[in-house]
């Protein structure tokens, strides 16, 4: 086997090509790997190997949760590579090419001055036609030559073409599958020995179906096809003074070559070309026109299924947003829990269909509750799912909560071992006694909390350590405060005070007390209403830039 090159393209956008000289490589999510993801949440922490065996090269998957694909296929047993192959794990693709950098079926694009000079001269040699989609479709008349005998027998053929191909790409054929059957519709409707059909992404063209190998196509044709949305054909390349001297063109006794574009109405979306070594059999100008229809109608059937699988992933991430709406909405209270002494109602809104907001209350045998806010840094399944790990979390160390330090220290340690390098959590807990009014509390980088004093000025609990995740060994202080019969606290998320107007003012933490001082004898739910009436006015019921949450606290 050639020496092989390794070409990973990770989800963020990266791309890396390794020589692959080394004996084993192995990837996961973990650090421990050779090549680490550690964002890519569709790997496990060590999800594949590829090792050098003898003179051959193999790849493993590790007992992956969410297994290893090859070309398409799961990954089952142990597979022996070879170039051109496709190794797709989470969000990486792995490709594998020839030592000199491309996959054995890649397609070669060369510049010709001759053969560009020759293309847009607007005259080129008797051996090149020229048409397009547009001309064609404008022709009313069949032509004289399809009125002679021979000539109605070629149009009858080309007839049962058309009518074949419209047949083969009606049905609901996987759009993969879809590019092998409109290249073979499109040599047996030439005659046609070889050919490859390209797809254009992203400005560049991507083999999608090939039926042989070592294709040179020149830029001139490449671009004359796409830019110019023109068919080409080359009767006789061995004669053709712009063709006749390639090597590809001598070495794959190339007589005859088609090109032309998948034009839909009023775009291209790739191409098709075409050659033969046929000397008895070279392309005519029926061909060229019959191609250029029939790549047409299947750029048309390209186009919708591709619509059509944009549609279904859609809605299977809606439908697994929803789902995961309804399991982290399950998460979060049910409702306010009953305290003698006080009065607690919390509120979440994401932003998306999930969030990172999270809040939660725990009640004591002793008459005690505890109340957390945390928000997780970022927004949607990401934050989402930091949620749900913090959360867990917090279950666990809340069923203690005599020393507060401690809790957010000891929850700082648990989550820095396994949140992102890029994300943080900021993090409020308090307990509150309402038979003697001591407020305990811990904040890690969370918005200070409101206490709104019956009477007296609106209060901030001061008092606040980095956000959980930052620092690995902060020791996170314990403060205490009283709170009076009538004091209102109020815990909220940044989303609540940072909610923009249509001038772009945020809504602040003043007008936040301001709405709810001197309300003292409205109930908790009845403020917290009043909070969200009030939010909804200053943004003219606009969506929120960010999850919104919000706790109050009345001590009754």
């Amino acid at each position: 086997m050639p020496p092989l090159d390794l070409t990973i393209r990770s989800g963020d956008g990266n791309k890396e090509t390794l020589s692959m000289t080394f004996d084993r490589l192995s990837l996961g999510r973990s650090n421990v790997n050779d090549r680490s993801y550690p964002e890519d949440v569709g790997l496990s922490r060590e999800h594949l190997v590829l090792e050098h065996l003898g003179e051959d090269w193999i790849v493993r998957d590790l007992g992956s949760k969410n297994g290893t694909q090859v070309n398409g296929s799961r990954l089952t047993a142990p597979y022996k590579l070879k170039p051109g192959d496709t190794v797709t794990a989470g969000h990486l693709v792995l490709l594998f090419s020839t030592g000199d950098g491309r996959p054995a079926s890649e397609v070669v694009f060369y510049e010709n001055g001759a053969e560009e000079a020759e293309l847009t001269s607007g005259t080129p040699s008797s051996s090149t036609v020229i048409t397009n989609l547009k001309e064609l479709l404008a022709q009313e008349r069949v032509s004289t030559k399809d009125k002679s005998s021979s000539g109605s027998i070629e149009m009858v053929t080309r007839m049962k073409a058309l009518i074949r191909a419209g047949r083969e790409l009606v049905g609901h054929r996987p759009l993969e599958d879809l590019y092998g059957v409109i290249l073979d519709l499109s040599l047996e409707a030439v005659s046609a020995n070889r050919g490859v059909l390209m797809g254009l992404e992203d400005d560049h063209l991507v083999v999608r179906a090939s039926r042989g190998e070592g294709f040179r196509i020149s830029t001139a044709v490449r671009d004359h096809v796409i830019e110019a949305k023109s068919s080409l054909l080359v009767r006789d390349a061995q004669l053709d003074r712009a063709f006749s001297n390639r090597d590809s063109i001598v070495q794959h006794q190339v007589r005859s070559m088609i090109a032309v574009p998948l034009q839909t109405t009023d775009k291209v979306i790739g191409l098709i070309y075409l050659d033969s070594p046929s000397a008895h059999r070279e392309f005519t100008r029926e061909d060229l026109n019959l191609l250029t229809v029939m790549a047409n109608v299947a750029a048309i059937r390209i186009d919708h299924a591709r619509l059509v699988e944009v549609e279904h992933t859609e809605r299977l991430h809606k439908r697994e947003l929803e789902q995961a709406a309804e399991i982290q909405g399950r998460l979060l209270p049910a409702g306010s829990p009953a305290v003698a002494g006080a009065d607690v109602a919390g509120y979440n809104m994401p932003c998306r269909t999930v969030g990172g907001d999270y809040f939660d209350f725990f009640t004591y045998p002793d008459g005690k509750v505890a109340m957390v806010v945390a928000d997780v840094s970022g927004k949607g399944m990401p934050a989402s799912l930091l949620m749900s790990s913090l959360q867990a979390r917090v279950q666990v160390l809340a069923d203690n909560p005599t020393n507060l330090a401690y809790l957010v220290t000891r929850l700082n340690k648990l989550t820095r071992k396994n949140c992102p390098a890029n994300r943080f959590i900021t993090f409020f807990i308090c307990v509150l006694d309402p038979a003697t009014g001591e407020l305990t509390y811990s904040n890690a980088g969370h918005n200070p909390p409101l206490l709104l004093r019956r009477e007296g000025p609106v209060e901030m609990l001061e008092g606040n350590g980095p956000p959980l995740s930052i620092l690995a060994s902060f020791e996170y202080e314990q403060r205490a405060i009283h709170i009076n019969v009538g004091d209102v606290l109020v815990l909220f998320s940044d989303g609540v005070t940072e909610a923009a107007n249509a001038e772009d003012e945020e809504f602040g933490e003043d007008r936040l007390g301001a709405i709810l001082q001197n309300r003292y004898a409205e109930g908790a739910q009845a403020m917290l209403n009043r909070v969200n009436a009030a939010l909804a006015e200053w943004t003219s019921n606009g969506p929120f830039a960010d999850d919104l949450t919000l706790v109050i606290a009345r001590r009754v």
